[in-house]
């Protein structure tokens, strides 16, 4: 992206008197241009950064602080001054007031953090302090002001139509696919100014969104661009209620403000037995369970920031079988190569080499060719904002590169004995007290395998046959089904009205995940739900009749026995009519 910043020049006398002028009596003010506080305002800044930042971003601030290599994205160069979320114009510095909105804020789903302890004045200071780093903060030419950012019209269906069809014809979908999934087809060819692959965000999880998943956030990065990323600014390009109508369709693109993660998968009965060839339709009684998706990070083959964020999981079960579909994102399917969950990963690539060239001063990775997933809310065309954005980007785009060493894959894992008590077996794999069966689905084979788990580095295959599936990837989303019986030849039995713990790994061959090297989830449950629910309604209603046939029941007898009693009592009495022959 080539940037807007002005080259250095001189300072003329009126300059250096202003600055002069305008000093601050709490400490020295360098030349005027954008907001960089006083002296005391930054040694203020400093220490806090010492504290609190310069294990990612360095002591330089040129991002290869002593955890960089095991974070992805790299934590951000300083010394470049080129700052993502910003509400000035593209390749412009941020505003004061912008770095601070990141540091208060953090960026979702990455290692930088939220601060919200500090206090506005250290916040201020910290956010000076950062200017230091680049000498572009000094130059007066660089005081850019923000991008008008007008308030939008309601959303309505109309605007989202309007901007379903804005997104197509301004090339986003070329990026982020037609649902907004990070999937089309100029994708894989993406590189940020240091030539770093980098992944269009998926536009269908804006919760995930670094720069923040607000309509305003979006249309704010709709309206700016991201510096250092093929995202352009379409603030010249477009009106603003045009920008707000593709904002609205990115908003509906979700569907829900946030994941709404859970921790139970409930398994519906069905009557019908359960067919592999109907795919994900037998799965349309079932309920979703979203789960979110962390790094594996405690064995050797780490990754610290696997690709997949979380998978949807729902369950069904039969009269003999019980069949799960996981779904998730992936940006493209990786069909050829190999896959294991005990394949070896070394240690070189756990680490993001810091030769070369890259957003944090570290180059690309030849264990993850994506390093950093662009998850800015914001639609792209693939060319960077430097050039047209409305060019055919898939004109320019070359073919994806050579077969992914590694296929993509996902796994079930349950416990190989259904537990007693509340102990489970080590999530990664089992440990050798207490295994777990792995259902492993290598997505370059057309049916799943089997293996005895008992700890990472003991991973046995058991393939008995029992475990079945399917799986498909269409629009940037894998579907994998496995069926298993209730009760399998081999290993724990699923039971009606009992809880299962069940967790799940997924890999991303093109991210070179396998092994350890991927994204797992923690335990959580699998509930049978009864075949037959009975409803406390239908006893209640029951119990109720009956109570009222047995008082109305009672109460005729008593009517009865009075009403024989006192007839009775009538036939006997002598002055009675029947008595007397009257």
């Amino acid at each position: 992206m080539t940037s807007r910043l002005i080259g250095p020049r001189p300072i003329g006398c009126v300059a250096l008197l202003a600055a002069v002028l305008f000093a601050a009596p709490t400490g020295t003010v360098r030349a005027q241009g954008p907001d960089i506080g006083t002296d005391a305002q930054r040694e203020s800044g400093k220490v806090l950064y010492g504290k609190y930042c310069s294990q990612c971003h360095g002591e330089k601030g040129d991002g290869e602080g002593i955890a960089a290599p095991h974070l992805r994205p790299r934590p951000r160069d300083f010394t470049m001054g080129k700052f993502k979320i910003r509400t000035t114009p593209n390749g412009a510095l941020p505003t004061h007031q912008d770095i601070v909105n990141i540091l208060r804020k953090g960026m979702a789903y990455t290692s930088m953090p939220a601060w919200p302890a500090f206090t506005d004045q250290q916040v201020s200071d910290l956010a000076y302090f950062v200017t230091t780093f680049s000498p572009e903060f000094t130059k007066p030419e660089n005081a850019t002001k923000p991008v008008d950012l007008p308030a939008g019209p309601a959303a309505s269906k109309e605007s989202i139509e309007t901007g379903k069809k804005l997104y197509t014809d301004n090339g986003c979908i070329k990026c982020h696919g037609n649902l907004g999934k990070g999937d089309g087809p100029s994708a894989p060819t993406l590189k940020d100014d240091w030539g770093r692959p980098i992944r269009a965000a998926d536009l269908s999880e804006r919760w995930a969104f670094r720069g923040g998943s607000t309509r305003e956030d979006i249309f704010r990065t709709m309206s700016t661009g991201l510096n250092g990323t093929p995202m352009p600014a379409f603030s010249d390009a477009l009106q603003p209620e045009q920008r707000w109508a593709i904002s609205d369709f990115i908003m509906s693109l979700s569907g829900t403000d946030g994941p709404g993660y859970s921790n139970l998968v409930v398994a519906k009965h069905v009557l019908d037995p359960i067919d592999l060839t109907k795919g994900a339709a037998n799965f349309a009684s079932a309920p979703v369970a979203r789960f979110p998706i962390v790094g594996q990070i405690m064995e050797p083959g780490r990754d610290f920031h696997p690709r997949a964020t979380a998978v949807n999981v729902q369950a069904i079960y039969d009269a003999d079988s019980i069949a799960l579909l996981v779904r998730w994102h992936d940006m493209s399917a990786e069909k050829t190569g190999k896959s294991g969950p005990s394949l070896e990963v070394p240690q070189a690539e756990e680490e993001e080499p810091a030769a070369g060239a890259g957003e944090g001063g570290g180059g690309s990775s030849s264990g993850n060719p994506f390093g950093d997933q662009e998850v800015a809310a914001s639609p792209a065309g693939a060319a960077p904002a430097a050039a047209d954005p409305f060019a055919d980007a898939a004109a320019d785009a070359s073919p994806a590169s050579a077969p992914s060493e590694f296929a993509d894959a996902v796994a079930v894992q349950i416990p190989s004995a259904v537990p007693t008590g509340a102990r489970k077996p080590y999530f990664i794999f089992g440990d050798t007290g207490n295994p777990v069966d792995l259902w492993f689905y290598d997505l370059s084979r057309p049916e799943p395998l089997q293996f005895t788990g008992k700890g990472s580095a003991s991973i046995d295959p058991n393939d008995t046959g029992d475990v079945t599936g399917v799986a498909t990837y269409d629009q940037g989303e894998w579907s994998a089904i496995f069926k298993r019986p209730l009760t399998p030849s081999a290993g724990a039995a699923f039971t009606q009205g009992e809880f299962m713990p069940v967790a799940f790994s997924v890999w991303d061959g093109l991210a070179r995940e396998r092994g350890n090297r991927r994204g797992l989830t923690l335990w959580y449950s699998l509930y049978l739900e009864p075949e037959v629910v009975r409803s406390a309604v239908g006893p209640m209603v029951q119990t109720a009749v009956l109570i009222l046939a047995v008082e109305l029941a009672a109460i005729g007898l008593v009517r009865r026995r009075s009403r024989s009693r006192a007839r009775e009592g009538l036939g006997s009495d002598p002055n009675s009519p029947a008595t007397t022959g009257a």
